[in-house]
């Protein structure tokens, strides 16, 4: 029988949580909506570091008992134009077993209450428009389209690899 789900900021300094990031992300990662393919070898072994060596990051976990079972990362950037920080949620992951318990909203309420903490003004994320699930699941919770003047249209994700 599954426990109750808990949701705490991680702590990158505990090996419980650390490794459960590792598992989360590459599991994410392998998912079709994270890529398909596993994390590299570097990647998993310079995750918890580099993401504490930035003050900037923090990441929220979920646990169902004892079983990690869903991650956030974010990572504070700066709005130039309220002069205030705002927050990338980064990643958004859930196992597909507990996927629909409404752990990604307890998980994202989370990050936004770390972020209201950091006085930031928003937070922002990127969605794969054919992830309805998840598009939805960000609507109800009031992320929308980003736009300054209708008649400019919507920003775009864009991304280029270095």
């Amino acid at each position: 029988m599954a426990g109750a789900v808990t949701v705490g900021r991680a702590n990158y300094a505990d090996p419980r949580h650390a490794a459960a990031m590792v598992m989360l992300l590459d599991a994410y990662a392998r998912d079709p909506a994270g890529g398909g393919e596993a994390l590299s070898a570097f990647a998993r072994e310079n995750l918890v570091a580099s993401l504490a060596a930035r003050p900037q990051a923090y990441s929220v976990l979920a646990f169902d008992g004892d079983q990690a079972v869903g991650l956030v990362n974010c990572i504070e950037g700066f709005s130039t134009f309220a002069c205030r920080p705002l927050v990338n949620v980064h990643d958004v992951a859930v196992l597909a077993s507990h996927r629909g318990r409404g752990i990604a909203e307890q998980m994202l309420a989370e990050a936004e209450s770390i972020a209201r903490e950091r006085g930031a003004v928003k937070l922002t994320l990127e969605v794969l428009s054919g992830n309805q699930p998840a598009m939805r699941l960000y609507e109800r919770m009031g992320f929308a389209g980003y736009q300054l003047d209708p008649a400019m249209g919507t920003a775009r994700f864009l991304q280029k690899w270095l």
